[in-house]
């Protein structure tokens, strides 16, 4: 398949209390087009801070970012940003929340609401775009959230965890959506989690991260049969992938509790 999305030597570091902090260190990825690539790893390893840089909402200290074959340089509508809260303006209802990308670009109104109806049919909240958040489910407002993307145009979706606040049972129901809407739609999907059983049951490859400064510790190639139902969960290959992943990250995990067990101490005895 055709590069959608690649970074070369992609760093980056903060200022913190007068000392520098790399959050990120010489990231070098291909992203195809059309793939569902998640990523992982311990807390505070730049998950994060890797999807801002490649919608440039915030600046590399080195390295590039291109998508199609050109570099980054600002934030564009070729790439939409699903964030973990659905910021949904509570004034608006469904329909004029999913609009805001295609308003704010300048383009023809009646066609915009036209595309965020077929894209709200296709997240299954046809009939509800009267609605306003307050009277949506968080299920439901991640699905706006997600129409709202979609609507906006863009080819690649950034996703930081969109479904950490969901219970259970409605983020797996959001998993198999997800699936079908990214299959129906075509759309390269980069999605942050710390659940290794979603990534595993949602991606064609899973990325792992390093503990700060992150860096790709490992690449796992998801080979499981498309399109993915919820009882593939229940596969004894499902659970040697999240098995093997996670004994990736484990080193990960306990170091990262590590640096930061010892920076609370050093705080502690200024």
């Amino acid at each position: 398949m055709a590069t959608k999305l690649s970074t070369r030597g992609l760093s980056k570091s903060f200022q913190k209390d007068g000392r520098a902090i790399e959050a990120l260190r010489g990231l070098d990825l291909d992203i195809a087009r059309g793939e569902f690539v998640s990523i992982v790893g311990a807390s505070g390893c730049g998950k994060t801070t890797f999807l801002r840089l490649i919608n440039e909402l915030i600046k590399p200290t080195s390295g590039t970012v291109t998508l199609d074959a050109r570099q980054v340089h600002a934030p564009g509508a070729n790439i939409a940003f699903v964030f973990q809260q659905d910021g949904l303006f509570p004034w608006r209802n469904v329909l004029d929340n999913t609009i805001i990308g295609p308003e704010l670009q300048g383009k023809d109104m009646s066609e915009a609401r036209r595309t965020a109806s077929s894209f709200l049919n296709l997240v299954g909240l046809s009939g509800f775009e009267k609605h306003f958040p307050h009277e949506l489910s968080g299920g439901m407002k991640q699905r706006v959230n997600m129409a709202r993307a979609l609507t906006a145009g863009a080819d690649v979706l950034l996703m930081d965890e969109p479904f950490a606040a969901l219970d259970a049972q409605t983020r797996e129901i959001m998993q198999s959506e997800l699936t079908r809407i990214w299959r129906e739609t075509g759309k390269t999907i980069l999605f942050v989690t710390h659940q290794i059983d979603e990534a595993v049951f949602l991606s064609d490859r899973v990325l792992v991260f390093t503990v700060r400064p992150g860096r790709l510790k490992e690449e796992v190639k998801i080979d499981l049969p498309r399109p993915r139902e919820l009882a593939l969960k229940r596969a004894p290959q499902f659970a040697a992938y999240v098995d093997h992943i996670w004994k990736s990250i484990e080193q990960e995990v306990r170091e990262s509790i590590r640096l930061e067990t010892e920076a609370t101490l050093a705080i502690a005895k200024r």
